[in-house]
């Protein structure tokens, strides 16, 4: 237990006698006496400095005066010219402190920053895997036993007979979106960051269905079609309705991966022997099976009893987190207690370092809180007070990483207008409100969406529909915004599980090292199975894997409804009736499940982005193709076919320019002025020396630029490596830059000054564009003669 290794009041060595040879030219200052395995030099394959000087540095920490690895493995070394430490004291303090031996395994975070490994999470009880499995099975049965309602009827399995009934399609539609985004994405982005990160996910879902209800979703309903594409085809001709179905294929390839992504997260995790790529392939050929079977019928019954166990589970299980631990005081072994639901203000760390708070007695700020005692080399200063938060034999009772010296902040309106709210850190402000935009019009053109409303009775239970879903979102997804300052307390940069990365700094927080926390990606999945009762955890489990299914089958019956309806038929030969159009939808829907799953198995290699990263990127597509011609279909009077089709095509084209011409460093954070906006993961740590709020000599400290070498003892320029008498020592860090959302905004806006140039040029200037190549507008009517009825122009 690291808590039983960390010293009692013991001194802090800084060297030993003067004349002792240096470990080498660049030896570090730093004195520390914790006796556990380095991950330096020969014992160990780690490096945890990626620059080799400073890795060399850090090697003379654990060496001796004459250059060889400390027997007891104790990290005392000397600095030439110091004068302090004789060697019979740096013997006396390995003997006391160096318990290690060589074999002993350490972390980079311990042996560069004095900061305890993460202590790892014990895995979940074996019912929540059972559990899961077992609704899973149900949802699967479910969808296959509606294979015997479709009878082989197209209008039966893409728009369900046109029989849907409000409340069916109310929570079909809340299914579609209420996924794994809304929820784990939601919430684990709140987790990394602040409440509006994750918010604007439900937010942006909800705001479309609202103006889907105001604008679309009497118009799709009134045209009795069987796809959207079928609108462009209707409107348009059939160049436009090719375009347009490439187009929302590709976004719902995106969207598919990023479900499957959510539902190998929970899978894996809950269920022993397999790892996340083997649970997002069982679960999605799972979402194959029924949903070829049953069509929308499987699709929509299904999502009925996904919405009732799921959509209760999750309020219930976010509701009960909210009610819990923001009424409820929040307690680990060794954390500070929490009555907000939030971190508390940071206890702070005792020797070898220090923690020297924020305010002084009487300020009613830390100190106070926390019985802090005057610092040793700090004048005027208040720190932690080690003999109030230890046991009788000297162990931590209270102890964190002072990572939040005033508190975890609430959420305050200012984080969505002003770039510098998050100060010391960067705020995604940009990327925040391209999702809300990106997400509250590019579901307009979303298929799943669509489909619902085009399956429903009639034009105003479609709209009903429509509205009454939004507010369901806003109320099932927002609250898992909030339930990320809770993942915090327990997982994050001030719990026990916390993990920093060594080779990184930051000027503002003072921190030479371990500057960069790096959240778990899993720690909303802990959170249920570990801080909640066993019921209400593997209930909201379940609310979330069945969003995940009910959004992916929804997305795998699209794409393939419109991959044989609106492309397969302007390829094959005539005769094109139900049963050829039932067989190719259902054939298709296994290719698209497996390059789905193939997208969702890289993004989980490449973990950077995650699932709620896939559901913006999957409606940027929309956005950037076919919302413009669509809105044209209904409210520009005699809307010019060309127009439709130039104005997919470009909007395509250039989000796909864009996507590689603007700079993209993977942060989503415009390079705004300000040092909050220096990257912290750039060139890595900047030297050894300790963080500027620990109660060290002056001499060791680094404030964020320098190093103030002033009462170093003897003459300052004779300073070691990094001190000397200006102290200069800086953070190479380069700035955040990331235009991603800038090309989100630019792509739709070029998509609308085509369609209206060309719309002018063709309908009010007398250009006249050919009316081959696809560019006539028709209306497909499925019968056992296939028969297609032009439409006058």
């Amino acid at each position: 237990d690291w808590r039983e290794k960390a010293p009692k009041g013991s001194p802090v060595w800084t060297g030993p006698a003067p004349g002792q040879p240096k470990v080498d030219s660049e030896a570090t200052i730093r004195g520390r006496v914790l006796g556990v395995e380095p991950a330096f030099g020969g014992w160990s394959d780690t490096t945890c400095f990626a620059d080799p000087k400073l890795e060399e540095e850090f090697l003379g920490l654990y060496l001796d005066p004459d250059g060889d690895p400390l027997a007891g493995g104790g990290p005392v070394y000397c600095i030439p010219g110091i004068g302090v430490g004789t060697t019979e004291e740096c013997d006396a303090a390995r003997e006391t402190f160096g318990k290690g031996t060589p074999d002993e395994p350490s972390c980079c975070m311990y042996d560069a920053c004095v900061l305890p490994c993460p202590v790892p999470t014990s895995a979940p009880d074996d019912g929540y895997a059972i559990t899961i499995w077992i609704f899973v099975a149900l949802f699967c049965a479910v969808g296959i036993a509606t294979y015997f309602v479709v009878k082989g009827q197209a209008v039966n399995f893409f728009v369900a007979g046109r029989s849907l009934n409000v409340w069916v399609v109310t929570m079909t539609l809340a299914s579609q979106s209420i996924d794994s985004n809304a929820l784990l994405g939601n919430a684990d982005l709140a987790h990394y960051y602040n409440f509006w990160d994750g918010a604007v996910l439900p937010i942006g879902l909800g705001i479309s269905l609202i103006l889907n209800a105001v604008f679309l979703a009497r118009h799709i309903n009134n045209e009795q079609v069987l796809t959207l594409p079928d609108v462009y085809g209707q409107r348009f001709g059939k160049a436009a309705e090719i375009a347009a179905s490439v187009c929302l294929i590709t976004s719902f390839l995106m969207l598919l991966a990023g479900n499957l992504v959510g539902m190998g997260v929970i899978l894996e995790y809950i269920t022993p022997g397999i790892d996340e790529s083997q649970g997002i392939w069982v679960a999605g050929l799972i979402t194959v099976i029924y949903t070829a079977c049953g069509g929308l019928f499987s699709v929509a019954y299904t999502d009925c009893i996904q919405s009732a166990i799921g959509w209760t589970g999750c309020l219930v299980g976010a509701f009960w987190l909210l009610n819990e631990y923001r009424e409820q005081t929040m307690q680990t072994d060794v954390q500070p207690p929490s009555d907000n639901g939030a971190p508390p203000v940071s206890v702070g760390f005792g020797a070898p370092f220090g923690y020297v708070y924020p305010d002084g007695p009487g300020d009613g700020g830390a100190c106070d809180l926390y019985d802090g005692v005057d610092c040793t080399n700090v004048e005027g200063a208040c720190c932690y007070n080690a003999d109030a938060h230890s046991d009788a034999e000297g162990n931590p009772t209270m102890i964190d990483n002072g990572a939040y010296p005033f508190g975890d902040k609430q959420p305050v309106d200012n984080l969505m207008t002003d770039p510098g709210a998050y100060f010391p850190f960067p705020n995604a402000i940009m990327f925040n409100w391209a999702t809300i935009f990106v997400l509250g019009f590019g579901n307009l053109a979303a298929l799943d969406f669509q489909a619902r409303c085009m399956a429903s009775k009639n034009a105003r239970v479609a709209t009903i529909g429509c509205a009454v879903a939004g507010f369901l979102t806003f109320l099932v997804g927002i609250p898992w915004a909030y339930v990320g300052g809770i993942t915090r307390y327990f997982y994050g940069p001030d719990s026990i599980h916390a993990e920093f990365k060594p080779d990184s700094c930051n000027k503002l927080l003072m921190l030479p090292t371990c500057a960069l926390w790096e959240p778990d990606p899993k720690a909303t999945v802990k959170l249920l199975t570990h801080e909640m009762p066993g019921f209400l955890g593997g209930w909201a489990l379940i609310g979330m894997v069945a969003a995940s299914m009910s959004t992916s089958d929804g997305a795998l019956l699209a794409m393939g409804t419109v991959f044989s309806h609106n492309l397969c038929r302007h390829f094959m030969p005539s005769g094109f009736t139900d049963a050829t159009l039932l067989k190719i939808a259902r054939a298709t829907i296994l290719p698209f499940g497996i390059i789905g799953l193939v997208i969702a198995a890289y993004a989980d290699i490449n973990h950077s982005s995650g699932t709620g990263y896939l559901l913006i990127v999957a409606f940027d597509i929309a956005l950037a193709s076919c919302v413009v011609s669509l809105f044209a279909a209904f409210y520009v009077p005699n809307p010019s076919p060309t127009a439709a089709f130039m104005s997919i095509v470009v909007g395509a084209i250039v989000r796909f320019i864009l996507e590689f011409a603007l700079p993209k460093d993977g942060f989503l954070i415009l390079p705004w002025s300000g040092d909050e906006f220096l990257n912290l993961a750039g060139p890595g740590g900047v030297n050894s020396f300790v963080p500027g709020f620990t109660d060290m000599p002056f001499f060791l400290l680094w404030n964020g630029t320098h190093v103030d070498a002033s009462n170093y003892p003897g003459n300052p320029e004779d300073a070691p490596y990094g001190v000397g008498p200006d102290g200069i020592s800086e953070c190479k860090a380069d700035r955040y830059e990331d235009w991603t959302g800038v090309d989100s905004l630019i792509s739709p806006v070029v998509s609308l000054l085509v369609f209206a140039l060309f719309h002018v040029l063709d309908r009010s200037c007398g250009v006249k564009f050919p009316d081959s190549f696809g560019m006539v507008p028709y209306k497909k009517v499925m019968d056992t003669d296939a028969t297609e009825v032009e439409l006058a122009k």
